[in-house]
């Protein structure tokens, strides 16, 4: 099969007017049987700091391999990368949801200055996964997606542990359930290898809505990190984006709204991520096609949650893979989903019916779920007018319908402070505000949930304008929108109002009269906080969380 005439890098190498480009890339030590074949561009997020990272070096090196093999020619280029759990709890996690956006823009800045026929992007992470989705639907040339995958987890104390039990160690230890000893062996084995963190936080759940869309080869979400079997992975897909370049095959060919409607519902199937509200919307946008908020609780309404993982069970993503991955689920689940195309050129059902377990079997049958609905319910309310998210699937069915007491914080290390002091009590409600998308850049409120867990609290309950990890759980409500920045209702709150939370009749309110809103409204004023550099031009472009947080 011939390469396409009109392949784009021909308008760097053709020409008595490119010799100057031909030196250039003669300069990188390409020849002129080279200069003859595709480029293929290889958008690497790998780093060494952040432990679902480490490891994409070698995966780059098999991508490589594979182009080279299937006869094009690999030019690789650095991708930023934020760890949110080292992000997690100061400045640095105000950074982290931005970072998509620079992501999604470098390597477009990239692909187009140099013009590459095809394109390769690997990342693992939380932000890095969606970024560069965005560009891959943005760009629209022949394109592959290859995720780094989850870390394989150890045992403490004869349980499985994920990140999730290194933050809540420090609410046992403050409330005197472990010793210092024990605190020690948290901290040196919840996080042992590379790969994205154990449980179906975000990184995981973005990896497996990234297979499931058919941007990546069947098996890249689930097989781990750092094994052969995710490097020959890595290299079919270097292969394969030449071939995409052959067919003339665009990401945008084969997705479309039907394949966001199946990444939504395996959101709902295996109860993943509440930022998936955020990034499937911002994803999408790229492809033109607009998504409600509306639409992830139409969906999770009717999908059954038949997979329960970290944080809502002790299962991890190793567990899953074994029981066949995204395949199986797809296997055992077929009707509540679009028979859509995979990248490899087959479709999901297909690839389904080849699916198989190894040694594990989490996957529930769909007539006998964990629970009838999805994992993930959005709110409405006098609180949030425009909607609110909450992950259900890790809420324990005695707070399905909760009314409290707010303790209202206008900062997360107010409330965290608050929190490990025992100043929080059973029947509160913590309302954690001025933390949206305009104001701090949406950070993760990860940190006060795993201390109200770690202090053995259980009837307690979480609201921001900011978001929430994947490993957190519990009755933690996110996204409020409008935010407070923007006169949202939630900045009006004050302690010792009641709050009424109703996953089942999906509504969030607070007992106040319209007319003592207005009042409230009247002396409100809005709060002053001062950006500069990247912040600052984020939070005067960013809309509110319920369009995906897009800029």
């Amino acid at each position: 099969m011939s390469f396409p005439e009109d392949m784009r890098s021909r308008i760097i190498k053709e020409g008595i007017d490119r010799i100057a480009h031909r030196a250039l890339l003669k300069a990188l030590g390409l020849t002129d049987d080279d200069l003859s074949k595709p480029f293929i561009g290889v958008a690497n997020a790998y780093n060494t700091i952040v432990p679902g990272h480490m490891a994409l070096d070698k995966i780059g090196n098999a991508v490589k391999q594979g182009i080279i093999s299937a006869g094009g020619v690999p030019f690789e280029f650095g991708v930023i990368g934020v760890c949110d759990g080292i992000a997690m709890g100061h400045k640095g996690m105000s950074y982290a949801l931005p970072s998509r956006e620079i992501i999604a823009d470098s390597i477009e800045v990239m692909v187009e200055a140099h013009q590459f026929d095809g394109l390769v992007v690997i990342g693992s992470c939380d932000k890095i996964v969606p970024g560069m989705l965005m560009s891959v639907l943005r760009l629209n040339i022949p394109a592959i997606v290859v995720t780094g995958g989850p870390m394989i987890p150890e045992k403490v104390f004869g349980e499985f542990v994920s990140i999730k039990h290194a933050f809540e160690s420090a609410g046992l230890f403050k409330s005197g359930r472990i010793s210092e000893e024990e605190l020690k062996i948290y901290e040196n084995f919840c996080a042992p290898y590379c790969g994205s963190c154990q449980g179906l936080f975000t990184a995981n759940t973005m990896q497996i809505l990234t297979e499931i869309m058919g941007l990546s080869l069947p098996y890249t979400s689930t097989s781990p990190c750092g094994s052969a079997r995710k490097l020959r992975i890595a290299k079919e897909a270097g292969k394969r984006v030449v071939e995409l370049v052959k067919l003339n095959l665009k990401p945008l060919d084969f997705i479309n709204e039907n394949s966001f409607e199946n990444a939504i519902t395996m959101d709902m199937l295996i109860g993943g991520s509440t930022n998936t509200v955020l990034h499937i919307p911002a994803i999408a946008n790229e492809a033109g096609i607009k998504i409600e908020l509306e639409k992830f609780d139409e969906i999770s309404k009717k999908t059954p949650h038949i997979v329960s993982i970290d944080p809502a069970s002790n299962y991890m993503l190793v567990h899953l893979d074994e029981s066949g991955g995204v395949p199986m689920i797809v296997k055992k689940a077929k009707e509540f989903f679009h028979n859509e195309m995979n990248v490899n050129g087959e479709r999901i059902y297909d690839i389904a019916d080849k699916a198989f377990a190894r040694g594990a079997n989490i996957i529930a049958d769909p007539s006998k779920p964990y629970r009838k609905e999805g994992g993930i319910a959005i709110l409405k309310g006098n609180i949030a007018e425009k909607g609110a998210v909450i992950k259900s699937a890790a809420v324990d069915d005695s707070m399905y319908r909760f009314e409290g007491e707010a303790k209202v914080f206008d900062s997360e290390k107010e409330a965290l402070d608050a929190i490990l002091k025992g100043e929080i009590e059973e029947g509160d409600v913590i309302v954690i505000r001025y933390v949206g998308p305009k104001a701090m850049g949406m950070p993760e409120m990860l940190l006060p949930t795993a201390a109200i867990a770690g202090m053995g609290l259980e009837k307690v309950a979480l609201i921001t304008d900011g978001r929430f990890s994947g490993a957190t759980r519990g009755p933690a409500i996110g996204h409020v929108s409008p935010e407070a920045f923007v006169g949202g209702n939630i900045a009006l709150l004050r302690d010792g109002d009641i709050i009424s939370i109703d996953i089942p009749n999906r509504s969030l309110n607070a007992k106040i009269s319209e007319e003592e809103f207005k009042e409230r409204r009247k002396k409100w004023k809005a709060k002053e906080i001062k950006h500069r550099g990247y912040l600052a031009k984020y939070s005067k472009l960013v809309n509110q969380a319920e369009t995906g947080a897009i800029m």
